[in-house]
């Protein structure tokens, strides 16, 4: 099969030929149809976070395909039916976070295309009771980016507790922000969409956002206060500076919840006076488990939901890196096999 390689952290991937993987007890195998492309392979395949993958590696952790074969322990009645491979490869099933629904959070887990291989090759092993079913309704090139940029959003405006006519800041409209401002709207919010590009904001406002703030010419902090202050900010830019930037942006009683991952452990400056007078909230979301990917096709296969990408072949990986890197990718790029 074909497959992209990191053989050397922060060095370009490889393009190479290597032997159809076998699934194990427990293991399917996928023939990937779609694969999309996230920032945290590109971290991945940079060495950007404290804990590092091992080369060599395949990334990826929004596969889609139908399975070939199964493992030993594993219903023939799987072979054929598609599934997405997500970023959580597989949990332990039995810690308290396992049992009480939370796998996210369950200190055994492996994660597809860090710890184990992933989807950016032609075929890829995953345990078959991590993989979740993918309905007729939704396309194979669509599933992919909902496998992470989709449910990933989702479990933040989930862990928000947004009610209707909040406002919900959304800082970084790209893969995973364009789908935020659809999941804040659909749950009743006014949407507010921060970004430095002039065209990932008017993405945004195609997508229905109330209010659209370019932070490269005006300050985000000021414009939100004026539009009566933001009850949830979501930031999923890799900057600190936006984490700062969101908080000071909420009202009273706010939410700031933290999902993008900057690179060399990142903080920001939390005041404590402030925090506690105001009753402000600071959540990290990590993903979502199995059942929010559910919930996440069913609203795609309903037409609730958009996905905006562009389409890349596997050779193109390097090229597609430098496009997410640069900003120039609309939203998300989809490798189609």
């Amino acid at each position: 099969m074909k497959a992209a390689v990191v053989t050397h952290l922060g060095k370009p991937l490889e393009i190479q030929e290597l032997p159809v993987p076998e699934p194990g007890p427990g293991q399917v195998l996928v023939r990937m149809e779609a694969s999309g492309l996230c920032h945290t392979d590109i971290h991945a395949a940079h060495g950007d976070w404290p804990v590092k993958p091992q080369p060599p590696f395949i990334p990826g952790h929004e596969g889609v395909g139908p399975v070939q074969a199964v493992g030993e322990g594993v219903s023939a009645d799987l072979v054929g039916k598609r599934v997405a491979i997500p970023w959580l490869g597989s949990s332990c099933g039995t810690c308290r976070y396992c049992v009480s629904g939370w796998e996210t959070l369950c200190e055994s887990q492996v994660n597809s295309g860090y710890s184990v291989d992933g989807c950016y090759a032609e075929y890829a092993v995953a345990d078959a009771g991590a993989v979740v079913p993918v309905p007729d309704g939704v396309s194979s090139f669509d599933a992919a980016p909902l496998t992470c940029a989709g449910v990933t959003t989702y479990k933040a405006i989930k862990v928000a507790r947004v009610v209707p006519a909040e406002r919900v800041a959304v800082f970084g409209v790209g893969g995973l922000g364009h789908l935020a401002v659809q999941y804040a709207r659909l749950v009743g919010g006014f949407v507010t969409a921060v970004d430095l590009e002039p065209d990932k904001l008017g993405l945004a406002h195609k997508l229905g956002a109330d209010q659209i703030v370019n932070a490269r010419t005006h300050d985000p902090v000021e414009e939100i206060k004026k539009a009566g202050g933001a009850d949830v900010a979501v930031v999923l830019a890799a900057s600190p500076k936006a984490f700062e930037q969101a908080y000071r942006s909420l009202n009273r009683g706010g939410r700031l919840v933290m999902v993008g991952l900057p690179a060399d452990n990142a903080a920001i400056n939390v005041p404590i006076f402030e925090t506690v007078l105001s009753g402000i909230s600071v959540i990290g979301s990590i993903v979502g488990t199995r059942q929010d990917l559910s919930e996440v096709f069913a609203l795609h296969a309903a037409g609730r939901t958009q996905v905006i990408a562009e389409p890349r072949r596997l050779e193109q990986v390097n090229e597609s890196f430098d496009e997410v890197l640069g900003g120039r990718a609309e939203a998300r790029l989809v490798f189609e096999f």
